[in-house]
């Protein structure tokens, strides 16, 4: 997975931090959660503010 693949993230967050609320992660936790997820393979550097902030909202909308 790259960081354009929002709803494969948004998936595997959602299946790898079940109990958890995704409209109350801090971006930090958010980056160091995706950076572990097994099958991402790309770097911190490619990922900002606006990044995380789709991958949070397609978290959400999984979840919801």
């Amino acid at each position: 997975m790259k960081w354009s693949d929002t709803f494969d993230i948004a998936i595997a967050l959602a299946e790898s931090h079940p109990d958890v609320d995704p409209k109350y992660v801090r971006f930090t936790d958010l980056l160091d959660w995706v950076m572990n997820l097994d099958g991402f393979d790309d770097s911190a550097e490619k990922c900002n503010e606006k990044v995380l902030e789709a991958v949070q909202m397609a978290w959400i909308d999984e979840v919801s």
